[in-house]
C-alpha cells in the first residue's frame, strides 16, 4: 500500500522502517522543522534521507502547501506516529482512506501527552495502546482496535514504554492500516463518561512530597523513570531519584524517622522514610550525573539524621 506517515522521534523512525522493511511504499514523510538549538537532525528526517526519502517539513500542517503535499502523495493511508504538531481534517481526510494514530493509552482514558507517565502514578495495573481516527479533539476519535498491557509492581516508564507500547504499537499500526484499507475494520465511537484528559507530566508533577505515602511515592518514581526524573531537594540541591525499592512497614508505628528523614546509608544505597515504610535509593541524579545512591550519598555528605525537603 502507499504509506503517507506523520511522526517524530524514534517511533516515528521506527514506524517508517517497519512499513518500508515489509514492502509498503512510503510516498511521503512528513516531520517537524529542524530544532534550530540542536546540531543533530530530527531522528524521522534522518531515517527518512538514509532510505533514500525526502522529508516534508512545514512549520504548520494547516498550511495549503501541507495539504498539497498530501494530495500530490496519492496515499492510500496517512499513519501518524508520534505527532507534536497539529493535524487539521483538511490534511487527514486526503488519503484515499484517512489517516490513523497511535496513542499509547487504553482510550478514552488518559488523554493526553503523558498518557503512559499518569497510568503508573496513579497505580494503575493495567494500560494499552490505542489506534484511532485522529480528530480535531485531543485523543477523542473512533478507536479501530486497541492492545492491553499489563503494569507490574515494579515496572518502570521505561520498560511499559520501550519494552511493550513501542513495539505493540508499531505490530497494531501495520494492523490497522492493513484493515482499514481492506475495508475490514470496525470503528467504535469513546464513550465520554469513561474519558479523562491529563496535562503533560512536568516537573510539578514529579515531585516527591515524602510526607505523602509510600505507595504514592513509588509509583511517582516508577512514573518519571527514566524521564523527567521524580525528585526532591537536600538543601538547595536538586535531587533526581531513578532505580529504589520500597520497604513497607510491617505494623503501625514501626515506620523509622520521620518523612524525609534519612536513616540508613549502605555501601549500595540510602534509605528516606515516608508514611508507610521507606524508599531505598539505588540510583539517583544530582550535580555529577546518575550515580548509585551510596555515591550520592557521599557526594552530598549525606548523613543519618538528615532530611529532604518535604
Amino acid at each position: 500500500m502507499r504509506i503517507a506517515l506523520i511522526g517524530s522521534a524514534d517511533f516515528g523512525k521506527a514506524a517508517l522502517e517497519a512499513f518500508l522493511d515489509r514492502g509498503d511504499e512510503v510516498v511521503a514523510v512528513f516531520c517537524p522543522p529542524d530544532n534550530p538549538k540542536s546540531t543533530k537532525p530530527e531522528v524521522l528526517k534522518a531515517a527518512a534521507i538514509a532510505r533514500g526519502l525526502t522529508p516534508l517539513q512545514f512549520a504548520s500542517l494547516k498550511s495549503p502547501e501541507a495539504a498539497q503535499a498530501m494530495i500530490d502523495s496519492q496515499a492510500d493511508i496517512c499513519v501518524m506516529a508520534y505527532v507534536l504538531q497539529f493535524v487539521p481534517q483538511e490534511l487527514v481526510k486526503i488519503p484515499k482512506h484517512g489517516t490513523i494514530q497511535y496513542h499509547p493509552s487504553l482510550l478514552p482514558k488518559y488523554r493526553g501527552p503523558s498518557a503512559i507517565n499518569w497510568a503508573i502514578a496513579l497505580g494503575e495495573e493495567k494500560t494499552g495502546l490505542t489506534i484511532f481516527r485522529p480528530s480535531d479533539g485531543l485523543d477523542e476519535g473512533a478507536v479501530i482496535l486497541q492492545k492491553e498491557v499489563a503494569i507490574g509492581p515494579n515496572d518502570t516508564l521505561g520498560k511499559i514504554y520501550f519494552d511493550h507500547l513501542f513495539p505493540i504499537g508499531i505490530q497494531a499500526l501495520q494492523e490497522a492500516a492493513d484493515l482499514v484499507v481492506a475495508g475490514k475494520h470496525q470503528e467504535l465511537i469513546q464513550d465520554e463518561s469513561q474519558a479523562n484528559y491529563e496535562g503533560w507530566f512536568d516537573a510539578n508533577a514529579a515531585q516527591i512530597h515524602w510526607a505523602t505515602h509510600i505507595s504514592q511515592i513509588y509509583n511517582l518514581i516508577r512514573a518519571c523513570n527514566p524521564a523527567p526524573g521524580a525528585w526532591t531537594k537536600f538543601g538547595e540541591q536538586k535531587v533526581q531519584i531513578f532505580d529504589c525499592h520500597k520497604h513497607v512497614a510491617g505494623t503501625f508505628g514501626a515506620v523509622k524517622g520521620k518523612p524525609g528523614e534519612i536513616t540508613q546509608i549502605t555501601l549500595d544505597s540510602f534509605f528516606v522514610t515516608c508514611h508507610g515504610g521507606q524508599i531505598e535509593v539505588l540510583k539517583a541524579k544530582g550535580a555529577s550525573g546518575k550515580v548509585t545512591g551510596a555515591e550520592l550519598a557521599k557526594e552530598l555528605n549525606l548523613q543519618v539524621g538528615q532530611s529532604f525537603a518535604l
